[in-house]
């Protein structure tokens, strides 16, 4: 429990993945994360008490926030007063953002409740057209795999996905002991920016669907895993097919996906 200044307690919420940081130098060096280059407009995901958000408002951008924990929004309102216009209280993963935004570019940033980080990298994934950046917060191991290249264990579909269209760095590790409460585990905090080109070569509803197949069955070789796709024999007999997911680089799998697109039609 952390008190407000109006005396109110702010209780972190189990069931929201809540973990309010408390480290002021951690909070600065994740808002310093950011280039503010090519927009304007910062959209902050669960700000809780705005340990973060006191660091982008000293910023040249236009910083909003998303939050569904009404008491956290209670406590911005009353002690982040310029802020209170844009606060959002709607849930991000069901929130049309355009009804603020415009179809304007934006970047994001967050503590990121772990529950829900995923789902927050794969909207962002949908909204690229919008998000030349994105830099937050996760579990240590999330941060990685969204990170980590071919060849490596927790290389997967977070892995390929995100960065088919993002160049993905992991920035420096966080320890529980910042947090309040503290979770069970290190935080890791990453930098993902668009790349310039960002337009897939091949199918995208093809590319996730290939990719996301491969690894339901990740220690089979492709030849194996995607038996769903009813490959020609003359494909199946491609060297590409012998490995197995995690030995395809992002270039690969869109090859892949080509490969696949142009033998069945």
């Amino acid at each position: 429990m952390v008190k407000n200044s109006n005396n109110h307690q702010v209780k972190a919420k189990k069931h929201l993945g809540q973990h309010f940081l408390n480290d002021e130098t951690v909070a600065e060096k994740i808002a310093n994360t950011l280039s503010l280059q090519g927009y304007k407009n910062v959209l902050e995901i669960g700000p809780g008490m705005g340990v973060l958000t006191k660091y982008l408002l000293k910023k040249p951008c236009n910083t909003y926030v998303i939050e569904i924990d009404s008491e956290s929004v209670d406590y911005l309102q009353n002690n982040y007063l310029n802020l209170a216009p844009r606060i959002i209280e709607k849930d991000f993963l069901k929130y049309n953002l355009n009804e603020v935004f415009n179809n304007e570019p934006l970047a994001i940033i967050g503590n990121f409740p772990y529950n829900i980080s995923s789902q927050i990298v794969f909207k962002t994934l949908e909204m690229r057209d919008q998000i030349p950046e994105f830099s937050g917060m996760f579990q240590k191991e999330v941060a990685q795999r969204i990170c980590s290249k071919e060849g490596s264990k927790v290389y997967g579909i977070l892995s390929v996905l995100t960065q088919a269209f993002y160049d993905a760095e992991y920035l420096f590790t966080v320890p529980p002991n910042v947090f309040n409460p503290p979770p069970k585990v290190d935080s890791g905090v990453l930098i993902l920016k668009r790349k310039e080109n960002y337009q897939l070569p091949c199918d995208e509803k093809l590319f996730f669907r290939v990719v996301k197949t491969a690894f339901q069955q990740r220690r089979k070789t492709l030849r194996n895993s995607l038996k769903t796709f009813n490959l020609s024999d003359n494909l199946k007999a491609n060297t590409i097919f012998g490995q197995r997911p995690e030995q395809l680089s992002v270039e690969q799998f869109l090859e892949l996906t080509q490969l696949i697109d142009n033998d069945q039609n």
